[in-house]
Formats: C-alpha cells, sequence, structure tokens
C-alpha cells in the first residue's frame, strides 16, 4: 500500500506542481488578509496598527445598521444585483443555445470570437464606448434622433435609461465568456440522444426542451449557487465609469460607499465591518442556494 501511495505521488507530481502556484495566489491574497477583518471590531488608525487599536466591539455594525443612508446604499446593491441577474444569467444561456445550432464552423467561430471579445476590454473603454454612443451632446444615438426627430434625450441621466444602459453594458461584456462554459457543457451531450428525439419525432423545439437544457441543468445549477454569492456585489469599475449624480439615487451602492468612506475618507474600521457584512450574506445565500439544489439533485457540494 506505502508503494501504491509512493508510485500514484511520482504519476501525479507534475499535477501538483501546478496546483502550487494557484494554492500559493489564494493563500497570500485571500486567506491571509481574513486576519484583518477584526478591524470591523475596532477603531482603527493607522498610527496604532490592527494590535493596539482600541476595541469597540459592534459598535461600527450598529453605525451601519442604524444610517438611513447606508440602508438605501445597501437596497440599491441588492436592487441592481437581482435586476442584473435577472437579466443578465439566462442570456449566456440563450447564447450559448444559438450557437449550438449552427452548423457553419466560420460564422459559428466568428461570432463567438465577436461575443468573447468584450471580456477583454476594460470599463474604462467600455464607459468611452457608453458616452460615444448616449451622451447628449455628442452621441451617436442623440445625433440621430436630432436629426429624425428634432430632440435629444439624456440616457444616462434619467434613471430608467440609466438602469438599462447598466444591464445591456454588462451583458454585453460577459455574456460572451460565460457563454463559453456552457458551450462545453453542450458539447458533452451524447449525440445519440437528438438522433432518437429526431426518430421519436420530436421538433428542433422539442430536443433542446427535452435533450439539451436537461443535459446542461448541472452546470446551470453551478452557475446559479455562485452568481448568488454575489447578490451584494455590483461591480466598481462600472459604476464609477457609468455613474453620475443625477442618478446617485440608484447608483450609489456599497463598493462606491466603500471607495469614498474607506479609501477617501481613511474610514477603515467602518467599510471592514460594511465588507465583513457583505461576504456573510453571500455566503449564507450561496448556502441556501445550494441546500435548495441539493433537494433537485443538483448541489455544489
Amino acid at each position: 500500500m506505502h508503494n501504491s501511495a509512493r508510485r500514484r505521488f511520482k504519476q501525479n507530481m507534475p499535477l501538483l506542481l501546478m496546483f502550487i502556484p494557484g494554492a500559493l495566489f489564494y493563500l497570500v491574497f485571500k486567506y491571509t488578509p481574513m486576519a484583518g477583518v477584526v478591524i470591523a471590531f475596532k477603531d482603527y488608525n493607522l498610527y496604532d496598527g490592527i494590535i493596539r487599536s482600541p476595541w469597540v466591539g459592534l459598535s461600527n455594525f450598529r453605525f451601519i445598521f442604524s444610517n438611513g443612508q447606508l440602508t438605501d446604499i445597501i437596497m440599491n446593491t441588492l436592487w441592481l444585483s437581482l435586476l442584473r441577474l435577472l437579466v443578465g444569467f439566462p442570456f449566456p444561456i440563450l447564447l450559448a443555445l444559438l450557437l449550438n445550432e449552427v452548423r457553419k464552423t466560420w460564422f459559428k467561430r466568428s461570432v463567438q470570437t465577436l461575443v468573447f471579445l468584450p471580456h477583454f476590454f476594460s470599463w474604462v473603454i467600455v464607459g468611452g464606448i457608453v458616452l460615444t454612443l448616449f451622451s447628449q451632446e455628442s452621441g451617436s444615438l442623440n445625433g440621430l434622433l436630432e436629426r429624425w426627430f428634432g430632440v435629444t434625450y439624456s440616457f444616462l441621466y434619467h434613471v430608467p435609461s440609466w438602469v438599462a444602459i447598466f444591464l445591456g453594458s454588462g451583458v454585453w461584456k460577459e455574456a460572451g465568456f460565460s457563454a463559453i462554459i456552457y458551450l462545453a457543457a453542450l458539447a458533452a451531450i451524447d449525440p445519440s440522444l437528438y438522433e432518437a428525439a429526431a426518430i421519436d419525432g420530436a421538433t428542433k423545439w422539442r430536443q433542446i426542451w427535452h435533450v439539451t437544457l436537461p443535459g446542461i441543468s448541472t452546470v446551470v445549477s453551478m452557475m446559479l449557487i455562485l452568481s448568488m454569492g454575489s447578490i451584494m456585489e455590483v461591480s466598481f469599475d462600472q459604476i464609477y465609469m457609468l455613474g453620475n449624480p443625477a442618478v446617485s439615487s440608484i447608483s450609489e451602492v456599497i463598493s462606491i460607499w466603500v471607495y469614498q468612506l474607506g479609501l477617501q475618507g481613511g474610514q477603515f474600521s467602518i467599510t471592514t465591518a460594511m465588507g465583513l457584512f457583505e461576504s456573510v450574506v453571500g455566503l449564507a445565500l450561496i448556502v441556501t442556494a445550494n441546500g435548495i439544489a441539493r433537494r433537485m439533485g443538483k448541489e455544489l457540494w
């Protein structure tokens, strides 16, 4: 048994060596910083440091939940995250299903490249594209509206249109990357299932409903569970580039508040407490979603 274990260890040595950089990354940049969560329970200042800063218990959390402005910020974060989940989560699945039905290889690869490319754009570039399209003074869309109807519309300064742009830009940037995961799951479906369904007289829609969707249901469940963990998170880069004071009633989210109060204002204890609250809620949502998925046999763990 000892020799068998040693032989198996030698066989897996290349895999273990490749695993070490990833393990070190998470150890140094993910797990070690968790020790700093104690700041949430202290009145932290740079002079005294983490150890000597005075202990204040739960007073930072009391400040968060007794502050009406922070309650609005938390609700904005939840609202935008839920909208992003409802709109953005199904879109990559639909995109993968459509690409899976394409039979022209060159066309399929071309579309995959085009929809995958925005993932590599920074939000600075995407924000510039949004301004180029929707700016009231120089935007291409308003240029057409003024030419055709003689009027312009401030898309970026009204909450409904801003939310639509926020959701649309997020889908455009990330849908292609997420679709790759579903395309990989679609490739694993046994083609004989489609042949059997076709012999039984199933239409293309019936094949998608009874073969394709059940075939990727495990991956869909996994992605949904992981997405639940980010319900309390809204991309700082996206909000920072697209937000403006006119829509602050909806664009003021946790990440922006942490940046303004923590990095600019130096209130590290309060923002750490908010980050801890955000993480606890995310963990609770993941565990709850996984528990629901377990009842359907699609759990992640």
